[in-house]
């Protein structure tokens, strides 16, 4: 066992996503963003997301704002990543939580407009990887793996926007045994 990890998933949407949840969000993201956007800047100066914030300084709560137009979309994942599978073809990594952002977006443009959600996982025990393909556990398991208990497991092949997000070391207490003759 190597220690606990979190996991982060960047998803990219834009308009050359092709899944129908990705459509949705793109969808309905750009609506909300089209919406607040006038509401920042009422005289219409800035087209752009960029030049929004460059200009208009509470434009920052946008990435907020237009992130509920996302909620019920994330709702529909139920607490696991999504595109994240298994080597079964399984989504196994369940999240805690999540950041939305615009990356970019032009009221004028809807081709333009762009967002990430990255998603972030529960504590996960890494065992260990092989090749390319992480092996781990869904929870804090360091204390059922040292008393040697079965733990049922995940594996999953690396992807790109799927990195380790955190870690924390396990010390394994060292145990003497006696040998008597």
């Amino acid at each position: 066992m190597k220690g606990l990890i979190k996991l982060a998933y960047r998803k990219m949407i834009d308009v050359s996503s092709t899944s129908t949840w990705d459509k949705y969000v793109f969808e309905d993201t750009y609506r909300e963003y089209y919406m607040q956007a006038q509401q920042f800047d009422q005289k219409s100066k800035y087209s752009t997301f960029q030049d929004m914030v460059k200009h208009v300084p509470s434009a920052e709560q946008m990435h907020y704002l237009v992130s509920t137009a996302a909620i019920g979309y994330i709702r529909q994942l139920e607490g696991l990543f999504p595109e994240v599978l298994n080597v079964m073809g399984k989504r196994c990594v369940p999240f805690e939580n999540f950041r939305f952002e615009i990356l970019e977006s032009n009221i004028k443009n809807k081709e333009q407009h762009k967002v990430a959600i990255c998603f972030y996982s529960n504590v996960l025990t890494w065992i260990g990887a092989i090749d390319n393909q992480l092996l781990f556990a869904v929870g804090d398991q360091s204390e059922a793996i040292q008393k040697g208990q079965t733990i049922e497991t995940e594996m999953l092949t690396w992807r790109s926007n799927l990195t380790v997000h955190s870690f924390q070391q396990i010390i394994m207490p060292i145990v003497y045994q006696s040998f008597e003759n």
